[in-house]
């Protein structure tokens, strides 16, 4: 019998391998991704941007908020998990970089809520027209990079010019900026360096507050070397943009829709 569980499972890992490799090989057939450096640099620019992202955002947050439900509703009831269930949950471990998880232990759970939440659309936009210069740096057009994320394997990205004697590191490459935007709310929601804002999170949800980027950029002081600096010309950023106006009422449950907010 365990051995038809592990073999089950094993199955299932391979039928989702495949279907991941098939939809990321459709949707960059599909996906037209724009020119950011054909539109004037402004508000037009600013408009194209926005439009492309935001809904890339939007869906991410959306997966999210789905794991995080059911995650919730398993810890009320860890001993009735099926193996699907322990399945998804393994995975949802494996993304969140959580190791050592006891089932029946509450503050694994909570643990592991804090990490599976949402990134404010605000805070999304507003890193990634940072780091990407509106989408028009070399490492979003050639890389699909939108939030300057760094490997450090050998060819796992692209050499960044000027980088010093003795670096190692490169800019990642993704298939597609969708895939960009995933990585991007992975790190942030598993990374130890960013523990300050997901401690910001969990209060705003305590307090039953709307999850605004405003607030969360807070904990993004390791994100770059400008440290303080950096926090001061993303909220910047999100201000004079009225990017605010994109942070959801992320508290709803999965049937609930993440709509688009038009001008």
């Amino acid at each position: 019998m365990g051995q038809l569980f592990m073999d089950t499972k094993h199955l299932v890992k391979i039928c989702c391998a495949v279907l991941l490799g098939f939809l990321i090989v459709l949707a960059a057939v599909t996906d037209t991704i724009p020119d950011f450096t054909k539109y004037e640099a402004g508000t037009e620019r600013k408009k194209e941007f926005f439009n492309y992202l935001l809904p890339l955002i939007n869906n991410h947050n959306a997966s999210i908020l789905k794991a995080r439900n059911k995650i919730s509703e398993w810890s009320q009831h860890p001993d009735s998990l099926g193996w699907f269930d322990h399945f998804q949950l393994e995975n949802f471990l494996e993304t969140y970089q959580l190791d050592n998880f006891n089932i029946n232990n509450e503050n694994d759970w909570a643990t592991l809520l804090r990490r599976v939440d949402v990134i404010p659309a605000s805070l999304a936009l507003a890193q990634a027209a940072n780091e990407s210069g509106w989408g028009t740096s070399r490492f979003a057009r050639e890389g699909n990079n939108y939030f300057g994320q760094w490997c450090y394997k050998k060819d796992c990205g692209m050499v960044p010019k000027g980088r010093g004697t003795g670096d190692v590191h490169e800019v990642a490459t993704f298939n597609s900026p969708s895939d960009s935007v995933a990585s991007y709310l992975r790190n942030l929601n598993s990374h130890k360096a960013y523990k300050t804002l997901r401690k910001i999170r969990v209060i705003m949800r305590e307090e039953e507050q709307s999850i605004r980027g405003a607030e969360l950029v807070e904990g993004l002081g390791k994100y770059s070397q400008r440290g303080q600096d950096y926090i001061i010309e993303l909220r910047s950023i999100i201000r004079h943009n009225n990017l605010q106006k994109y942070d959801y009422n992320y508290n709803i449950r999965e049937h609930d829709e993440i709509t688009v907010v038009k001008d």
